[in-house]
């Protein structure tokens, strides 16, 4: 088969509704071929990054607990409403974390770069659809997101005695990427269902959608849109009174970005070994840029930020272009906190802006805490993709993010795929857009099916 009958033949198995709400893409014949080294050294991401969650989920606790200082809690807490953060703080769920991580990583001269690690991620449908359709056309094997992901929310639900019925509950705000989850609940119609918020209905026995009586709720919203929720308040009772699970569990301080500025906290590093061990807290350091978290406290007259050498973050918005190699984000527990919302690249944008930006962050830090980062300087790579308007092929050569899945079962994470997004050479953020091409990203060597 060629390039562009492949091509072809991607397009045309689109399911009829899509997979993301008027979002359209550019097609790849192919999948983005890795060298297998990095490839590797990706999938040894998952063990890494489940430790890195039940460190943070520690952390924190030990905070509110008094056996660590209350500065962290504070700044992960920052905003949230008390039920939430009551909720958060259930001992019955002291050990819930994300079933799913997905790291958002940037390739660049030295390796790659993880910029953000989200739990409530998109792209789960789209990945296993294009794994199945890359199959089909004998261009991909090897492990499957849909299975992955369907396996660990099935053992999941089995904590609620019943059918073990699982619905995916899409707000309105996410309603963007209903299809694809629509698409993935199709595989497993008498295991999954997906609903809006207002289907599900709160009796003495459980939870149910359309009289299925429901164990697990895979909750495709951000807790910064808990208020918009229907019934919310019967939502948080029957999670509490344990009448259904819900995953990602309902802890706000594990969506904070902050945490990557905590792992570089040199009064934590101990803390960061400790739980991590020696290895998995190396490997994240090469790979876990540096970040500051934007507090507005004074300090003594004799301390400076470090790497910035400056000594209040006033001094940041008078940075010339050269310096100003940074990335500035709300850090969580915000409708801009999600996508390439909130995110504004320092040499990207004039200096009376850059200034602006900095300001409006120091002043919201009580309520929506800010982060700084360290830019990762991309590679440019290229890889094909198929113009149907000239029915050829057409070289792009871009910026890539890779965004591996990981699916925890029996507290182990397992890989399921990497979905691969190349942007044009000249955007500085790299996200799923109309000139943007996806595909699946796997090792070059990853021998094909006959």
């Amino acid at each position: 088969m060629t390039a562009a009958e492949k091509a072809h033949a991607i397009r045309e198995a689109l399911p009829p509704q899509g997979l993301f709400a008027d979002k359209t893409w550019r097609i790849a014949p192919d999948p983005f071929p890795m060298d297998p080294k990095l490839h590797q050294k990706i999938i040894d991401l998952g063990p890494r990054l489940h430790s890195f969650n039940k460190a943070c989920n520690l952390l924190h606790r030990q905070s509110v607990e008094g056996k660590q200082p209350a500065w962290i809690h504070r700044y992960l807490d920052a905003g949230k409403p008390e039920e939430l953060l009551a909720m958060a703080g259930n001992p019955a769920l002291k050990n819930d974390l994300p079933l799913v991580i997905r790291p958002d990583i940037l390739l660049t001269d030295e390796g790659f770069a993880i910029t953000e690690l989200d739990s409530v991620p998109g792209g789960i449908g789209l990945t296993a659809w294009l794994q199945q359709i890359y199959e089909k056309l004998g261009e991909a094997s090897g492990p499957s997101v849909a299975k992955q992901f369907i396996s660990a929310l099935q053992w999941e639900s089995r904590k609620i005695p019943g059918d073990g019925l699982i619905a995916i509950v899409i707000s309105e705000e996410s309603k963007d990427y209903r299809p694809e989850m629509e698409w993935l609940a199709a595989l497993e119609p008498d295991l999954l269902m997906v609903c809006s918020p207002q289907h599900l209905v709160y009796r003495s026995e459980g939870v149910f959608v359309n009289d299925r009586k429901i164990s697990l709720i895979y909750r495709f919203f951000e807790l910064f849109d808990l208020p918009q929720i229907a019934h919310k308040e019967h939502l948080l009772i029957a999670v509490r009174d344990g009448f259904v699970r819900i995953t990602p569990p309902l802890k706000p301080q594990l969506e904070e970005k902050l945490w990557f500025a905590l792992f570089w906290f040199p009064q934590l590093a101990e803390f960061w070994r400790h739980e991590l061990g020696d290895r998995y807290f190396r490997d994240l350091k090469e790979v876990i840029p540096f970040t500051w978290i934007l507090d507005p406290s004074p300090l003594p007259p004799h301390a400076a930020i470090p790497h910035l050498n400056i000594h209040d973050w006033s001094q940041l918005g008078g940075f010339s272009q050269k310096d100003r190699e940074l990335i500035l984000k709300i850090s969580g527990f915000s409708d801009q906190a999600w996508g390439s919302r909130g995110v504004h690249v320092g040499n990207d944008m004039p200096q009376n802006e850059w200034q602006e930006k900095i300001q409006r962050a120091l002043a919201n830090f009580e309520t929506h805490p800010h982060i700084l980062q360290r830019f990762a300087k991309t590679r440019l790579v290229e890889h094909v993709w198929h113009d149907f308007e000239t029915d050829s092929a057409t070289t792009m050569k871009g910026r890539m993010r890779l965004c591996p899945y990981f699916f925890v079962e029996n507290d182990k994470p397992q890989f399921g795929g990497i979905l691969a997004t190349l942007c044009p050479a000249d955007k500085k953020l790299i996200h799923g857009m109309k000139d943007a091409v996806l595909t699946i990203a796997q090792s070059a060597h990853i021998p094909q099916p006959s």
